[in-house]
């Protein structure tokens, strides 16, 4: 089986499979690349193979490999707080103690670092304590979609994976069997919107379940109604700082999204519907608009300041 699992990435899969043919591995890896280029499945098949009972490592049918894969193997451990947004020096202080703990039943301690840029400085230095003198069976995976966020004596401590685009011939079987309803030219299009990725395409093709405000935004939005619009924010007011922020997030990727589709670039119908409704700058204005909310939200202004900034913002782009 080996790392047949990740799409493309060949001569990267051919290292690996001859540094665990010959046991010539490093303790470190720094896997890069774009949200959606693979790394989690890379790094998961790299912890499987760090624990996999069988010959062709990962064999992805052994009793340790089947754990790693389905996230219940007790010796691969995963380091975040996904609650936050950066992992304090607690946290791999918490993972220096741990790491001096034998593994309970595999060869290896793996340590999946899947925010590695969100490490604060004074966390990465103390991770680069350990990495400098690991104990035997320690492998730490570090992920991350910007590597210069880390410091240099980090990385250089570490074999680099780098995540390759993908051709339209490796990529092109696994969008079809994933959405079979769109044609070539429409899979084509995501695929080098994607940047070659595949994570990226699969996320312009799918048909994104829009949240009932979002949908009586779009609306409001397409027919220049400034009393619906503010209908719609108003409602708004008592939501939690969280799902404010959620909501956001949708509607900067809906504005995002209707600005490129002017460029004749694939679009959902709904940015479809914004882009032919409102000039660019308007769009422009209104993402300018969610972006500045955002920051608000995450500085604590209240939900019914947030949501009339909002509604004059927003109101203003499309009666402009």
């Amino acid at each position: 089986m080996g790392f047949s699992q990740l799409l493309g990435n060949e001569h990267l899969k051919a290292q690996l499979s001859a540094a665990f043919a010959h046991d010539k591995l490093s303790h470190c890896f720094l896997l890069t690349g774009p949200e959606g280029s693979g790394k989690h499945t890379l790094a998961r098949l790299l912890a499987a193979a760090m624990e996999c009972e069988g010959k062709d490592r990962p064999c992805c049918a052994c009793a340790a490999c089947r754990k790693v894969l389905s996230d219940i193997h007790p010796d691969v451990i995963t380091v975040d707080t996904p609650e936050r947004k950066t992992v304090p020096v607690e946290r791999i202080r918490a993972l220096q103690a741990d790491a001096y703990i034998r593994p309970n039943e595999g060869a290896r301690k793996v340590y999946l670092l899947p925010r590695a840029q969100a490490l604060t400085e004074s966390a990465q230095n103390a991770l680069l304590k350990l990495i400098e003198e690991p104990p035997p069976y320690g492998v730490f995976l570090l992920l991350t979609d910007n590597p210069e966020k880390l410091l240099p004596t980090v990385r250089s401590r570490c074999q680099l994976l780098r995540l390759s685009p993908l051709s339209p011939a490796q990529a092109l079987p696994a969008l079809k069997e994933r959405f079979p309803g769109r044609d070539e030219a429409t899979l084509l299009s995501a695929l080098r919107q994607g940047g070659g990725y595949l994570g990226p395409a699969a996320a312009l093709l799918e048909d994104e379940a829009l949240t009932q405000e979002t949908a009586a935004l779009v609306k409001a939005l397409a027919s220049r109604d400034s009393l619906a619009l503010t209908t719609v924010l108003a409602g708004l007011e008592r939501r939690s700082r969280e799902e404010l922020t959620a909501l956001l997030l949708e509607w900067k990727s809906l504005f995002t999204r209707a600005l490129t589709s002017r460029t004749g670039l694939l679009a959902s119908k709904e940015a479809a519907a914004l882009a032919a409704a409102l000039s660019a700058s308007a769009l422009y204005r209104g993402a300018k608009a969610v972006d500045r909310g955002l920051e608000a939200a995450a500085s604590n202004v209240g939900a019914g300041h947030l949501c009339g900034y909002l509604a004059a913002e927003l109101t203003e782009a499309v009666t402009r």
